[in-house]
């Protein structure tokens, strides 16, 4: 605590530390999301390309894209719908990153410094690691449910329109009230379940991968805390949090994005355990790991893109590193 002489004199980041490192995360996740963006579309696509309750729905049926892989997905959105296409649906992901990293961040630096604790030596043990990752991921992804949910819904009008189906929305704030309309507040919160279901395993192998793996390297090798080492760490992070995370995103995604009745309740999948058994019993156990090539080729980078500013941004402000 800071004296009211020493808080007269005291910067805002001094002052005010949590909501410094919020808005810290905020803008190093901004940068990170728009850098990557396409890659993010280009998953999304292809995690909903082959569905297998889809074939089977009335509505849908005329509608079904085949396979196409990941650079002839992208070629193909390019081509259809045009180069700015690529980044459908980035407004509301730019919006959804300020909560979810802002939160996150925060929340897993208090259980890290506050409530867990590190061990004598500085060291974070890994079990703590992976419990401070998973529960700051969960905490961050509920809050941001909406914004994730209104992001992977305009994601899908380009293909909507191209399957000759009437578009659902104008724009992000059409996107909101229309869902708020069509199933009420708790509408905003469709598949939060599997949502945070995949934000648990995707920051268990983000952030506790990239905090073990910085930290084991500056106690146990000549590296020091600087660009070097924070890449080694976001490229490990990046890796991890790919095979985590895809079996989530996929289940997330399919949930998120299939219809609905009067109610808000989903035509297709009862469940995020349904839509699971249905992926494996339709198209096999690989299909819950379609997209993992743009998921993992994006993950790197955005990894990568959000440490090093990240890290960088925090040491520009006089805040200690990560």
């Amino acid at each position: 605590m800071l004296s009211r002489k020493e808080e007269k004199h005291a910067s805002f980041s001094e002052r005010w530390p949590r909501i410094t490192k919020f808005i810290l995360s905020a803008c190093a996740a901004s940068v990170a999301e728009l850098v990557t963006f396409p890659l993010d579309l280009t998953k999304t696509r292809l995690q909903i390309q082959g569905e297998a309750p889809v074939r089977n729905y009335e509505d849908a049926r005329r509608g079904t894209v085949p396979y196409r892989g990941m650079l002839r997905t992208a070629a193909g959105i390019v081509r259809e719908e045009g180069v700015l296409k690529l980044w459908q649906g980035a407004t509301p992901a730019v919006y959804r990153h300020i909560v979810y990293s802002g939160v996150r961040m925060v929340a897993y630096e208090h259980l890290r410094d506050s409530v867990l604790g590190r061990a004598a030596d500085g060291s974070f043990p890994l079990w703590k690691a992976v419990v401070g990752g998973m529960t700051a991921g969960a905490i961050g992804q509920f809050f941001a449910s909406p914004t994730d949910l209104v992001k992977v819904q305009m994601q899908m009008e380009g293909r909507r329109k191209l399957e000759g189906k009437p578009l659902r929305y104008r724009g992000v704030h059409h996107a909101f009230v229309k869902i708020v309309s069509d199933g009420g507040v708790r509408g905003l919160w469709a598949g939060w379940v599997p949502n945070v279901q995949r934000a648990a395993l995707v920051n268990m192998g983000d952030l506790t991968t990239y905090d073990s793996v910085k930290h084991f390297l500056l106690l146990n090798t000549s590296l020091q805390d600087n660009s070097i080492t924070h890449s080694i760490a976001s490229g490990c992070s990046g890796v991890v949090a790919a095979v985590l995370g895809t079996p989530a995103d996929v289940i997330k995604t399919r949930i998120m994005n299939q219809p609905r009745d009067e109610h808000g309740r989903g035509l297709l999948y009862k469940s995020s355990t349904d839509c699971l058994f249905q992926a494996i019993q339709g198209e096999g156990f690989l299909s819950l790991y379609k997209g993992f090539v743009p998921t993992w080729m994006r993950m790197a980078p955005w990894s990568l893109v959000f440490w090093l500013t990240f890290e960088q941004i925090r040491r520009i402000t006089g805040i200690t590193s990560f």
